[in-house]
């Protein structure tokens, strides 16, 4: 299997983005912008991305939207949302990153990330700077909202982080987000990207993909 079947099996098998698993309507606008940090936070320690998708839909059912919303609501309604998602063992200290993150959004940004994005000025490495600024956001995360934001912010077009381009390279493909780039349209970088890091996340080994 060449590079090209291998990534159209990819998109069809394994493309789907998380911010679309967690119910994120992907949009250049302060609430689903917000929303996709939100899940970043959720994804930004050793737990399984279902679970952390599944905590992400909780908040939001429970009305927890936007960066207001999450400042002024309870901790312990953080915190029940996780226990509704089965976000365990870090539901306490991540409901207090997440108070303090929408407070930061609120009070730096006046809820806008589009604020951090006009901050960055087109440049990857300093906008995953400031997300790093966000209370439990570091290198791997600053990387996933990369990754998935792309969609709506073509500057940072090809984005593949450190794990996409690791499995990437396992597989035979492209293990530069440039040769990457090559074999997908601007619009499905962030599914590709997505693709390859469930793979590597995967109980299979990622060389079956290949077959």
């Amino acid at each position: 299997m060449n590079s090209a079947e291998t990534i159209d099996r990819l998109l069809r098998e394994h493309g789907r983005t998380y911010a679309d698993e967690a119910g994120i309507a992907l949009r250049d606008e302060p609430a689903p912008l917000y929303q996709l940090l939100v899940l970043t936070v959720l994804c930004s320690v050793r737990i399984k991305a279902d679970i952390a998708t599944a905590a992400a839909r909780e908040l939001f059912a429970a009305g927890l939207r936007t960066p207001r919303a999450m400042a002024d609501s309870a901790w312990q309604a953080r915190v029940d949302a996780f226990g509704r998602a089965h976000y365990v063992r870090y539901d306490e200290s991540t409901a207090t990153a997440l108070g303090k993150g929408a407070a930061l959004v609120v009070d730096r940004y006046h809820g806008d990330l589009r604020r951090l994005r006009e901050e960055a000025a087109g440049d990857a490495e300093e906008l995953r700077r400031l997300l790093r600024e966000v209370p439990r956001i570091g290198p791997v995360g600053s990387g996933i909202f990369c990754r998935e934001v792309q969609v709506v912010w073509p500057e940072l077009r090809p984005f593949f982080d450190e794990r996409s381009l690791a499995a990437a390279g396992r597989l035979g493909l492209p293990h530069t987000p440039a040769g990457l780039a090559r074999h997908v349209p601007p619009e499905d970088l962030a599914r590709l990207a997505a693709a390859l890091v469930r793979v590597s996340l995967s109980k299979e080994r990622p060389r079956t993909v290949s077959r």
